[in-house]
C-alpha cells in the first residue's frame, strides 16, 4: 500500500471522527462515513499470459488470481446548503482505468452547492462519477457482476463542473463541462473544455429514461485534436417485484485524422434480472459492440463483438453480496489473447464478495 493512499486514508478517517465528535446543533455540520470493498477471483479459459486479460476491460481484469477489484472509503460532509464528497480508492480497477492519471487515488473529490432553498438548483465541481451510462464502478448497484463493453468503453468519472436542475419529481436536467472524455487532468491544454448534458425522465416509480451527451476535442496523437460526439440512451424498467430490465444504446462519432470524414462506433446492451427470493437473484445480459476503425477500442483489427453472460447473486443481508458470472465473447477477428496466439472467442468466469457499508 503506497504512502499517498495511507495519507488519504488518514485524512478521511480523521475528518470523519473529528466531525462526528465535534458536531453540534450550533455548527450544523454533519459527516457521514461509508465504504465499499469488492474482492474477486476470475478464470479466463483462454489462459492469457498478459498481466491483464484484455486491454479494453478494466474490471475483474486478472486471470487465475485472487485480488481486489476496488476498495473505497468515502466521507460526506454537509453544512447548510453546501456538501462535499471525498472518496479514496485502490484495487485492480484503479490500476487499469486510472493508469494515465496522477491523481488516481481519488474516486471522488467534489463540492456541491444548493442555489435555492427547495434544492432544485445545484452546482457541483471537482472529480465526480460519470453522468454517462447505467453501470457504476461499484458492482453493488449493477444488475450483473461484470460490466458491459458499453460501460467499459465510456467514462466512469470526469473532472469539471455540473449544474443540475430538478423542476419536479419527474424531470432532472444537467449541463456539464469537463476536462475531457474520462479525464482528471487535461492531457492537452490546447483543447477547449468539453460539454455534455443529461436528461432524466422518471414518469413513475417503475421507469427511468436517460439521455446523456458529450461533445469536445479529444487528443488522438501528439498535438492532434479531433472532435468527438457521443450519445447515450437507456431505459430502466421494473416490471414487478420479480423482474427488472435495462436496455441501453450508445453511438459516437469522431472526426478522422485526415479530412472532414467521421469514424463511428455503436453498442447495444440488454440486461434482465429475476429475483428468485429476497436472497437470490438471477440475471442475463446480451450485448453487441462495433468499432470498425478502433476509435474507442484499439485492438489493431476491426472490433465487432457479441457478448452474453449469466449472473447469480446470493444476498445474505443488505450489506453483503456473493456474485458469480459466466461471460462469453465472440468476435469476427482473432482479437482475444490466449496461451498460444489469439482466437475469436473468450469465455470467462468470475466470483466476487462485496461489502458495502
Amino acid at each position: 500500500m503506497n504512502k499517498n493512499f495511507l495519507k488519504a486514508l488518514l485524512l478521511v478517517v480523521t475528518t470523519s471522527v473529528f466531525s462526528q465528535e465535534g458536531t453540534t446543533e450550533e455548527s450544523k455540520v454533519k459527516v457521514d462515513f461509508s465504504g465499499y470493498l469488492e474482492t474477486f477471483y476470475g478464470y479466463d479459459f483462454n489462459k492469457p499470459t498478459t498481466p491483464t486479460r484484455l486491454d479494453w476491460i478494466y474490471n475483474h481484469s486478472r486471470h487465475n488470481e485472487f485480488n481486489i477489484n476496488i476498495g473505497m472509503l468515502r466521507s460526506t460532509i454537509t453544512y447548510e446548503n453546501i456538501y462535499a464528497n471525498i472518496a479514496i480508492q485502490a484495487g485492480t480497477y484503479v490500476d487499469d482505468n486510472y493508469s494515465a492519471e496522477s491523481l488516481k487515488l481519488f474516486h471522488e473529490a467534489f463540492i456541491g452547492v444548493y442555489l435555492d432553498s427547495d434544492k432544485k438548483h445545484v452546482v457541483e465541481a471537482g472529480i465526480m462519477p460519470s453522468y454517462i451510462g447505467f453501470e457504476s464502478a461499484s458492482t453493488f448497484s449493477n444488475l450483473t457482476l461484470t460490466r458491459s463493453i458499453m460501460a467499459e468503453s465510456s467514462p466512469f468519472y470526469f473532472t469539471g463542473v455540473k449544474y443540475n436542475y430538478v423542476p419536479n419529481d419527474k424531470w432532472s436536467l444537467a449541463f456539464i463541462t469537463t476536462n475531457g472524455w474520462q479525464r482528471i487532468e487535461k492531457p492537452n491544454n490546447k483543447a477547449l473544455p468539453t460539454f455534455g448534458s443529461q436528461v432524466v425522465y422518471t414518469p413513475n416509480d417503475k421507469m427511468t429514461l436517460n439521455w446523456s451527451t458529450f461533445i469536445g476535442d479529444e487528443p488522438v496523437a501528439v498535438d492532434v485534436l479531433r472532435t468527438r460526439y457521443f450519445n447515450d440512451l437507456y431505459i430502466d424498467y421494473t416490471w414487478n417485484d420479480k423482474w427488472k430490465t435495462i436496455a441501453g444504446f450508445d453511438m459516437g462519432y469522431q472526426r478522422n485524422l485526415e479530412g472532414d470524414d467521421f469514424q463511428d462506433w455503436k453498442t447495444l446492451t440488454l440486461i434482465t434480472q429475476y429475483a428468485v427470493s429476497n436472497k437470490w437473484n438471477l440475471a442475463a445480459r446480451a450485448e453487441y459492440f462495433e468499432d470498425q476503425e478502433n476509435v474507442i477500442v484499439g485492438v489493431g483489427a476491426p472490433f465487432e463483438v457479441f457478448g452474453a453472460s449469466f449472473n447469480v447473486d446470493f444476498i445474505p443481508n443488505s450489506k453483503l453480496k456473493l456474485r458469480t458470472e459466466a461471460k462469453w465473447f465472440d468476435s469476427k477477428e482473432p482479437i482475444f489473447n490466449k496461451e498460444t496466439g489469439t482466437t475469436t472467442s473468450n469465455f470467462f468466469v468470475a466470483t466476487s464478495l462485496a461489502f458495502e457499508f
